[in-house]
């Protein structure tokens, strides 16, 4: 059974006023009904506990009760479901709905309190018995939480709890996340999703995103009337394709948008029922999952061509017939020969991003900004070596040479030729053009062929090294020694993830360049001691950046990503980093700020989308950093009437 919104119970001000536990159903709004409510009546005897309507007409004499509703061009409230509007051929949804109390109230999690129901709250939705008699605060509820998470000795045990948590009680699981963002990064994101991707199947219990796969062919929009909740605002969506550095994992990449979800409301303060997790299935090429007895998804070798692009298409209309023009569509983990092309196709017609290669860009792209602080010099002044020339490494350096452009004026086909990225065949030279795929080719410039990294690194000077290979351990003694002997304060970013794909670990990149090296990795290292002194190793996570920055694109109203808005948000990033954070040798600054640095973030992306003309929420707010902590959702416990 589905629960009515707390702020749209039948139209009714009087109760929208109020916190009562109705979760999301739909807006009914038209216009100017005057005195009509429908009042709930108790039948007795309801076995699962719960109030049922039996929708009786009452007449609201209250002024203040007058219902306002908008007309349709049908004449009635919002045609939300599409019923009115299909033809009797066309398949629909039957929704009903009741008011959550007993059993079906702590079964909800977007309502479920646990211990914290007060007393009056038990006996006026029906809990006395079905709870312990003690009633405790959700501040003690948290410690009890991360008391019981700090037992796990095993991260995917800890990730297991978590999601366990937030399917029971989702207010409860945001607030452990917010104060305790540090610790659990790493289990509910990098890396221990990546595990949870890999063993899925396995510890599945129950959906908690939205799975289209091609059986659904024709049907996608009906599918997206499925999800209960209807006012979304950002989707996050993978074909399971490239999960991490851990490649095709199909159905099982579903964490991945999960994941991502969660720290778009814990980190950036988007509500969680404005998120939609999706895993398209069009099969795996894994024959590893396709022979797992307990493999979630669609049996069979991935669907490719025409096939593959006409079932993305349908998704893509059917998001924005369904969502509206407004609608985020985050696209994470596609392989390469995907990832561009759905960018590129739908960066016109929808508001889209891709996190791996814009997120990723913009994140490491604040920390070199920031690391300028330390080496000294401007943008314009570094060579830049990439090993990975896929959608992260192209896409940070395509970004650099944006940023390089802008601040001197000279044209981003020159500022590209100071950086150089290495494949899997060796240095990206002119004379491979002709082999290479379309997005590797702005990289091709004059150089002999070379095919190691470490004798590349010596050809080039690079004063700063770039992994974004996806191949743990290929920064070798030999080649951070190199960089080592190059340079004074050699810049290593190893960025693939999980931590056993990093190119080398934060105690390697220490030791072989005697603590000289500003290093960063995709996942986190701990602390590490070389001669006595400690060094705390930076983490480049996207975290830092698409939660803020899809606040800012959402609280705008934008309807189109524009590169200046990436750039915005790692100017903004690197403006986070204190002269305290400098001194630990540290180019990003600490998790435990996140919430005010994504407000930052997004005050600084949807200044730029004003600016641009791609904003539809009109008028700008007069400061827009405050106008984004307003906009945060806040994990708290609501008070029930």
């Amino acid at each position: 059974m589905m629960s009515l919104n707390r702020s749209c119970f039948l139209g009714n001000p009087a109760i929208a006023g109020s916190s009562s536990p109705f979760s999301h159903s739909q807006k009914r709004r038209s216009a100017s009904l005057k005195v009509v409510a429908l009042v709930p009546k108790v039948r007795t005897g309801d076995r699962n506990g719960s109030v049922v309507m039996e929708s009786t007409l009452q007449e609201v004499k209250d002024e203040s009760s007058v219902v306002e509703l908008k007309s349709t061009v049908h004449g009635g409230v919002q045609d939300v479901y599409g019923e009115d509007t299909a033809t009797e051929d066309q398949l629909v949804t039957p929704w009903s709905v009741s008011v959550a109390s007993g059993y079906t109230l702590i079964r909800d999690p977007h309502h479920n309190k646990g211990l914290a129901f007060t007393e009056k709250e038990r006996d006026a939705h029906y809990l006395r018995g079905l709870l312990p008699p003690v009633v405790i605060s959700q501040e003690l509820q948290v410690k009890k939480m991360i008391n019981c998470i700090r037992q796990y000795l095993v991260p995917l045990q800890k990730y297991i709890a978590m999601m366990d948590l937030q399917g029971r009680n989702e207010k409860l699981f945001y607030k452990l996340l917010i104060d305790h963002v540090e610790e659990l990064l790493p289990v509910v994101y990098t890396p221990t999703v990546g595990e949870a991707c890999q063993k899925y199947g396995s510890i599945f219990t129950h959906p908690h995103g939205l799975f289209i796969s091609l059986k659904d062919k024709g049907k996608i929009l009906e599918v997206l009337r499925n999800w209960p909740e209807k006012n979304i605002q950002v989707i996050v969506v993978t074909d399971g394709e490239r999960i991490l550095g851990l490649g095709d994992l199909g159905c099982h990449g579903m964490g991945i948008p999960v994941g991502k979800l969660a720290l778009y409301t814990a980190l950036g303060g988007v509500r969680p029922s404005a998120c939609l997790p999706v895993t398209i299935d069009v099969g795996t090429n894994n024959q590893k999952l396709l022979d797992d007895e307990f493999y979630i998804g669609l049996r069979q070798k991935r669907a490719t061509g025409q096939e593959y692009a006409e079932l993305l298409q349908e998704f893509m209309t059917a998001v924005k017939q369904n969502y509206g023009e407004k609608i985020l569509v985050q696209f994470e983990d596609f392989a390469n020969h995907n990832a561009f092309d759905l960018l590129s196709k739908y960066g016109t017609t929808h508001l889209v991003f891709n996190d791996d290669i814009q997120g990723t860009a913009s994140v490491v792209l604040a920390g070199l900004v920031a690391a300028l602080k330390l080496v000294g010099g401007s943008l314009a002044d570094h060579r830049f070596l990439f090993l990975g020339a896929g959608e992260a490494g192209t896409g940070i350096a395509e970004l650099i040479a944006l940023e390089v452009s802008k601040q001197t004026n000279i044209p981003v086909e020159e500022t590209r030729k100071n950086i150089w990225l290495v494949d899997s065949k060796g240095l990206i030279v002119s004379s491979r053009k002709e082999s290479l795929q379309h997005f590797k080719k702005p990289w091709a410039h004059e150089h002999e062929p070379v095919k190691e990294l470490v004798d590349a690194v010596n050809a080039i000077k690079p004063t700063v090294l770039i992994g974004t290979s996806g191949a743990g351990r290929t920064f070798t003694k030999e080649v951070v020694e190199s960089m080592a002997s190059l340079n004074e304060r050699p810049i290593i970013l190893a960025l693939s993830n999980p931590t056993s794909q990093s190119e080398c670990t934060a105690e390697e990149a220490y030791t072989w360049t005697q603590g000289r090296a500003i290093y960063c990795s995709g996942s986190p290292f701990p602390p590490v001691e070389y001669e006595g002194k400690v060094y705390t190793p930076g983490q480049a996570n996207n975290a830092y950046i698409f939660p803020g920055f899809g606040l800012g694109l959402i609280m705008s109203g934008t309807i189109r990503v524009h590169d200046d808005m990436l750039l915005a948000a790692s100017e903004a990033l690197a403006s986070q980093v204190s002269q305290e954070d400098y001194d630990k040798g540290l180019i990003y600054p600490p998790f435990t700020n996140i919430r005010k640095i994504s407000a930052h973030i997004a005050a600084k992306v949807a200044a730029k989308s004003y600016e641009l003309g791609l904003a539809t929420r009109l008028p700008e707010p007069k400061d827009l950093e405050k106008y984004a902590e307003s906009c945060m959702y806040s994990p708290s416990y609501r008070s029930f009437r």
